[in-house]
């Protein structure tokens, strides 16, 4: 069963596509950015800071799912300038600690001018 998941506490989608898609024990959450999900808005700051709100924005998302950041098995991180990576990472690990997941970041254009981080991931929770 595909079950497609809007989170009502998530920011509005950017495009035509959902926050997640859970299929079977899967959830797979599309890249979130540093977007506030009061005001809808592109929350512009640090990379420290948008790595927090991303993390959060995630958190969310994964809540609505019925799983936690200690579910994800999976994260791709996209970083506008790569030269960010360490204090990017520094804020990922507060969050993920020992939890873990395989990971890839790598160096690309984010789609929205200014952007620094856009993180997805993929959990799994029976």
């Amino acid at each position: 069963m595909i079950e497609r998941i809007m989170d009502p506490n998530g920011p509005n989608p950017g495009g035509p596509y959902s926050h997640a898609v859970k299929a079977g024990g899967f959830i797979y959450v599309s890249g979130q950015a540093s977007i506030d999900p009061v005001t809808k808005k592109f929350a512009p700051g640090t990379v420290t800071e948008e790595t927090h709100q991303t993390i959060r924005n995630i958190q969310s998302i994964l809540k609505a799912s019925g799983a936690d950041l200690g579910d994800v098995i999976k994260c791709s991180v996209f970083l506008a300038d790569i030269r960010d990576f360490a204090e990017m990472n520094k804020v990922y690990e507060e969050y993920f600690g020992a939890a873990k997941p395989a990971r890839t970041t790598v160096n690309a254009q984010l789609p929205a001018p200014g952007l620094k981080v856009e993180i997805d991931c993929v959990a799994y929770k029976e």
